[in-house]
Parts: C-alpha cells; structure tokens; sequence
C-alpha cells in the first residue's frame, strides 16, 4: 500500500498541508466497463467538499 498519498484539491475535506490526503481509504472509480488507459477516465469518490 503506498506509503503517502498526494492530492492537489485543496476544497476537499480530506486535504491536509504539503498536499497530503488524510482519509483513511481511498475509491477511485472508472468512467465505462472498458480497460482504462489515462488517469483521465477516473474519478475519486472519496473527495467530499471542505
């Protein structure tokens, strides 16, 4: 399990300093039932808004 992990959304309620997450877990979730290739057909679904 990664030791660290970074995020740069500062608006939500998970964001700590030195951008740092501080949730206990995290789900990321894919756009289609396809093998996913970028980054960008995902999504995070633990950020919650500050």
């Amino acid at each position: 399990m990664a030791k660290d992990v970074l995020c740069e959304v500062d608006s939500c309620r998970y964001w700590a300093q030195e951008n740092k997450c501080n949730a206990t877990s995290i789900y990321i979730v894919s756009h289609s039932s396809k093998p996913v290739n970028e980054s960008a057909e995902t999504d995070c679904k633990t950020f919650e808004v500050k």
